[in-house]
């Protein structure tokens, strides 16, 4: 089965890129290598796993229609992982344009392509963002989550919006997965885990957001890729008993699905702290501030439909995730 995993220089798509090279799927991987955060953690990334036989790496940038159909053309894809985005609530807010080409006009170019050239399922990667200011706790695929607060969670939502359109009109399986903060051994520097052990073992003050009064439902990298993975094979159908009246968003005449991705137990962002600075032996310079805007106070996926329908519950503890970055950090970084 020959696999497209687009963003396989990021985080995420680095990792699933990995787990099907070694699970012996055929994977063209792409990436733009944007310069959002350090390019040379992305080529390393790609250093792991470009000795494989069975992986393809190649610079591509999504926005550029006419060189996403020439790939098309020349490769024929089973599965469409599109893991490639512009992340980030508080750049959205600086840089909205970057959004609307990485996020909307990428999206639209690959499901043109996908026109031309069907395939088994796209899987899209959405995120936990799109809830804003949805106050329903856990967050549920069947709430509306027609109110973001920030410019990133209205691009990824209107990518689940054209990915739904696109499924409706030329019958293509799609599966949207919306990610909760996602954590782990070659993550992206701008996220919080990344920072904060940087900085405690710098001696610099940490940024803490909301006076660190804010819960996030942390999940680790592993249990992200078999939940990506366990959805790949599980291809959405039409559901039948979709209620134009009282439409279940999560579900839809169309073969299109949505289900959240996260450890389903919200984590303190004080506590998630506290096991930072146990993993390091130090203690972190604490700045207290205000909550950010676009930032929500608290994240918790519901997961029962993914459990459901996949088998799969993710389950790493905060503390075994935590300690793998940080000895993945030392290592990497030689400090």
């Amino acid at each position: 089965m020959k696999t497209l995993v687009t963003g396989a220089a990021g985080f995420i798509g680095f990792h699933l890129a990995k787990r099907l090279v070694e699970e012996n799927y055929e994977v063209v991987g792409v990436d733009n290598l944007c310069p959002y955060y350090d390019v040379n953690l992305k080529l390393d990334r790609i250093k792991q796993i470009e000795h494989y036989n069975n992986f393809k790496f190649i610079k591509l940038d999504l926005k550029d229609t006419e060189h996403v159909f020439k790939l098309f053309d020349e490769e024929r894809f089973d599965y469409i992982l599109h893991m490639a985005a512009q992340a980030g609530v508080r750049y959205s807010l600086k840089n909205p344009y970057q959004y609307i080409d990485s996020n909307i006009l990428a999206t639209v170019n690959l499901f043109e392509a996908v026109k031309k050239h069907p395939v088994k399922h796209f899987v899209l990667a959405s995120t936990s963002s799109v809830y804003g200011a949805n106050k329903n706790i856990p967050f549920s695929v069947h709430h509306n989550v027609d109110h973001p607060i920030s410019l990133y969670a209205a691009t990824k939502k209107s990518a689940e919006l054209i990915a739904h359109t696109y499924s409706a009109l030329f019958e293509i399986p799609v599966t949207v997965l919306r990610f909760f903060t996602v954590y782990g051994p070659w993550g992206r520097p701008d996220m919080a885990l990344f920072i904060f052990t940087k900085n405690i073992l710098e001696d610099k003050p940490i940024d803490v957001y909301n006076y660190g009064k804010m819960k996030r439902d942390f999940t680790y990298i592993d249990d992200i890729v078999e939940g990506v993975v366990r959805v790949m094979k599980k291809i959405p159908q039409k559901n039948p008993n979709w209620d134009a009246v009282k439409a279940d968003p999560a579900t839809s005449f169309a073969p299109y699905k949505i289900y959240n991705i996260g450890n389903n137990q919200p984590v303190e962002l004080l506590r998630f702290i506290e096991i930072i600075e146990e993993c390091l032996g130090k203690k972190a310079i604490k700045n207290f501030l205000p909550l950010q805007p676009g930032d929500v106070v608290e994240t918790y996926a519901d997961i029962d439909d993914l459990v459901r329908d996949t088998g799969f519950k993710p389950q790493t503890p905060i503390e075994v995730g935590i300690k793998n970055f940080v000895e993945w950090y030392r290592s990497y970084y030689k400090v």
